[in-house]
């Protein structure tokens, strides 16, 4: 480990061809950035941002992977310092803070961000509020209506402005809900949390944390700068049907549905939240622009494959 908390792995140092690599940096390596990992190595030497420190089981996570982890701290600026020039192309996966209206550590990020990187924005759809079951592409204007959203928003513009400041090429992913087979509402159907009757329920838009990994690989090397994209399936689900269907699947009971009003007097303020806002996105940027095939292209197609796995 050197002065600044990186791991330099030993066996790239005999290496020369590794570091002929450029760098790429992840930022906020959880379940995706670990799924990602695989994606970049045979192109770049990846380094991965952990909060955790070196001694913990996170750094020995990561470079099992392949990676190299550094620790810095988005919610300390003095720890970012070491960051400024590493890489020239950059994921940035790492959520906003819980609170405000302004993505604070996205802002101590862009401080320190280098001249003319690459860099991938992991963003949500959430951004779009609710659109009442519309379905539309990226040339949608946003329009937040909670805080959490708000805070995306203000994350996606400290970035353009980063971009058009230093030069930078800047894509964002819009993402919906991911799931896997090990993030899917097993729990909240076992709880028998109720879902809204057919008549309320809203449309809600999927993508697989694997297909997420490859779309955001894609975007390193084929997205556009200053474009947006919709990292979404072809599902066109509602809530509810979604919740069936990995019912059905697991051979559990479905779960309750009920009128908004009687709903809103059991469910917390955030899930409710997500019951409150309706659409669809269309997908055909990924499709046409990053050449996008996805593995799970639909959640039934997710499902049918743990039932594989699962017999097998």
């Amino acid at each position: 480990m050197n002065q600044s908390g990186v791991f330099l792995n030993p066996h790239a140092a005999g290496n020369p061809t590794s570091f002929a690599k450029p760098r790429c940096l992840i930022i906020g390596c959880g379940d995706v950035g670990m799924r990602l990992i695989p994606y970049l190595l045979d192109r770049f030497r990846v380094f991965a941002l952990t909060s955790q420190s070196p001694d913990s089981e996170r750094f020995a996570q990561l470079r099992l992977a392949g990676a190299m982890p550094i620790y810095a701290n988005l919610d300390h600026a003095h720890t970012l310092r070491r960051l400024a020039g590493m890489a020239k192309y950059i994921v940035h996966l790492a959520p906003p803070q819980t609170d405000g209206e302004f993505d604070r550590r996205t802002r101590r990020l862009a401080a320190i961000l280098p001249e003319k990187a690459k860099l991938v924005y992991i963003s949500t759809t959430g951004v779009y509020g609710n659109c009442d079951g519309a379905q539309f592409d990226e040339t949608r204007a946003v329009a937040p209506q909670n805080a959490r959203a708000k805070r995306r928003v203000d994350a996606e513009n400290t970035l353009r402005a980063w971009a058009r400041r230093r030069n930078g090429a800047l894509s964002i992913l819009r993402v919906p809900g991911i799931y896997a087979s090990d993030r899917l509402p097993i729990e909240r159907l076992r709880k028998g949390t109720p879902a809204l009757i057919a008549q309320e329920d809203v449309y809600t838009n999927h993508i697989h944390a694997e297909d997420l990994a490859y779309l955001i690989k894609l975007a390193l090397f084929r997205a556009s700068p200053n474009r947006v994209y919709h990292a979404v399936d072809e599902s066109d689900l509602k809530m509810g049907d979604y919740f069936d269907l990995v019912a059905d699947h697991f051979q559990s009971p479905r779960a309750p549905r009920l009128p908004r009003v009687e709903l809103e007097k059991l469910v917390s303020p955030m899930l409710l939240s997500f019951m409150s806002e309706s659409r669809r996105l269309m997908n055909g940027r990924i499709k046409t622009e990053l050449g996008g095939r996805l593995q799970f292209p639909t959640v039934m197609h997710a499902l049918q494959n743990v039932r594989l796995v699962e017999e097998s």
